[in-house]
């Protein structure tokens, strides 16, 4: 497991052996069952994660109480930094595992430190904060200017594969449509 995560760090931003030794011996590793919520908005966490296999998502409910899918998390992957994602360590979002998860994490407050001790480190961080905020700025931007059908087609191109693991009612949240618009929509596509 511990090559996965390194694998994962250099595929992101290369870090020596040494730096990525640092980081190992605090990792903690995870199984999770599918539908796990294993981060909740409003309670703390205190956690970084590393995605070993599986794909999760994030969301929020709307004030109807309806599941509002933000991001999606896959194989190989680094989950929101604990910066962006919560406000004085509470969490501004919620996770769920959509399939059987293994997770690596990291309490943040190490992570934080070996980022000030190791220029590697920090350099990596920087990098997977730099990169989710782009994926952000990438889907306002298309929620603002793209039709629905682009918007699946982007998300196609995101994500490949992505639609026969997952409900269908994640994705249309996930780009601001109904789940019979994505069906027609699919339809259309499929002719």
């Amino acid at each position: 497991m511990s090559s996965q995560i390194k694998s994962i760090i250099n595929d992101t931003f290369p870090i020596s052996d040494t730096a990525f030794r640092l980081i190992e011996k605090h990792l903690d590793y995870q199984h999770l069952e599918k539908n796990t919520d294993f981060i909740v908005r409003g309670r703390k966490n205190n956690l970084e994660y590393f995605i070993l296999n599986g794909i999760c998502k994030s969301f929020v409910l709307n004030p109807d109480g309806k599941e509002i899918t933000i991001s999606f998390f896959m194989t190989q992957s680094i989950l929101s930094p604990r910066q962006i994602r919560t406000t004085a360590d509470r969490s501004n979002l919620s996770f769920r595992s959509l399939t059987d998860l293994e997770i690596a994490t990291i309490p943040a407050d190490t992570f934080e430190n070996l980022m000030i001790e190791n220029l590697e480190i920090r350099n990596f961080a920087n990098t997977v904060l730099q990169q989710e905020l782009i994926r952000k700025v990438q889907k306002e931007i298309g929620l603002a200017s793209l039709t629905a059908k682009e918007r699946l087609l982007a998300f196609r191109q995101d994500y490949p594969g992505l639609e026969n693991f997952i409900p269908h009612s994640d994705i249309a949240s996930y780009l601001g449509i109904t789940n019979i618009s994505l069906s027609r929509l699919r339809s259309e596509l499929a002719r």
